[in-house]
């Protein structure tokens, strides 16, 4: 089994309506890569705010490249995104 990454992203203030505009692209994108474990938005005061995604990937660079393809990156949606090993325990 390779290793599992976390991806979490925090969306820049205000851009709710850049994350519904762009939602299509980016489930595709998560479903057509087929690296996705589980994934879902961030949620503050009812609005979606970023994004946490566990993705497997062969190495650290090799899920940093992936999350930086994300269609929500290119669209300017993310003010921060962090990629880092995540071991799984219970679930």
């Amino acid at each position: 089994m390779m290793p599992l990454f976390a991806v979490i992203c925090r969306d820049k203030p205000g851009a709710l309506q850049t994350r519904l505009d762009t939602r299509d692209a980016h489930l595709a994108y998560l479903h057509d890569s087929g690296i996705v474990r589980m994934a879902g938005p961030l949620v503050e005061q009812g609005q979606m705010c970023g994004s946490l995604l566990v993705v497997e990937a062969d190495d650290l660079a090799a899920a940093q490249d992936w999350a930086a393809k994300d269609p929500y990156k290119a669209a300017g949606l993310f003010g921060s995104t962090e990629v880092v090993e995540w071991k799984k325990v219970i679930g």
